[in-house]
């Protein structure tokens, strides 16, 4: 935002070249704040990064799952089996 003129500058006239720089600049600066609340805003492109990003970091560079994700993964089902064979031995 351009700040508001000040005693100083009040007593000066600018030129319309001056004029249309200040306007310039004006513009610019609205066009970032617009395009950074569109980015905010924009929530499916953001969910994306989000799903690329953690695929990144739970595949190898070859696309292949992490060794840490398949024992992850081996564990939940474990557990699962079992909860399902205890609760259908206890109840």
């Amino acid at each position: 935002m351009s700040t508001p003129p000040n005693d100083k500058d009040m007593g000066k006239a600018q030129t319309p070249e001056q004029i249309e720089a200040e306007i310039a600049a004006q513009r610019e600066q609205l066009a970032d704040t617009v395009d950074q609340l569109t980015a905010k805003l924009d929530v499916k492109s953001r969910a994306q990064h989000k799903a690329a990003d953690l695929k990144d970091r739970a595949t190898t560079d070859t696309g292949s799952p992490r060794p840490e994700v398949l024992a992850a993964a081996g564990s939940l089902v474990a557990m699962a089996i079992a909860l399902v064979w205890w609760r259908r031995h206890h109840h």
